[in-house]
């Protein structure tokens, strides 16, 4: 039997705390079903989706980035923010062609997913991309990014997931949703 629900806090007051380019810091005062009060702060995020792409040959194409967050360079499956108006399945369809230099014919849906949701409400969108071609031309992409696509087999992927710190959580996640959906886990 599903557990019930419980109340959800009540917002007693709201401050902004950061207002930056793709994201808000918030800071709440709430009142919790338990009638105690707490201080939350979090970070309000326009969601994010992320592609999983698998060649012919049945590798996948990751990128190699600088992220100064952790000071190195980690693989990462192909993503980016969802920009105002556009819809998940476009945002991948774009990050594919600026981050990798290939476009997609076949594409599933992997479903959602919080990424961090003790301080932050993004949503991952996550999709498969299969029948894969090159560009004939890479469009341009964010000028401060610094990306290597890489292609990658499924045991250095669950490698790298299993035993280092190389691949981000989002991808570890998408790898193993995308290993189900092809009947491999």
């Amino acid at each position: 039997m599903p557990m019930a629900k419980p109340y959800p806090p009540v917002v007693l007051r709201e401050r902004l705390r950061y207002q930056g380019y793709k994201y808000v810091f918030l800071g709440q005062r709430l009142r919790f079903p338990n009638q105690t009060e707490g201080d939350r702060e979090y970070i309000v995020h326009p969601g994010g989706a992320v592609v999983v792409p698998v060649t012919a040959a049945g590798t996948f194409l990751c990128i190699r980035q600088y992220r100064f967050a952790v000071g190195d360079y980690i693989y990462e499956f192909p993503a980016g923010t969802l920009e105002p108006g556009e819809a998940p399945a476009e945002t991948v369809k774009r990050e594919l062609q600026e981050e990798t230099g290939w476009q997609a014919h076949r594409w599933d849906d992997l479903g959602q997913f919080y990424l961090a949701p003790g301080y932050s409400d993004e949503i991952m969108y996550a999709y498969l991309a299969r029948d894969l071609e090159p560009l004939p031309e890479k469009p341009p992409g964010d000028e401060d990014e610094d990306i290597q696509v890489v292609e990658l087999t499924t045991a250095e992927l669950r490698h790298k997931a299993l035993h280092t710190l190389e691949l981000d959580a989002k991808s570890v996640t998408c790898f193993y949703r995308a290993l189900a959906f092809l009947g491999q886990l």
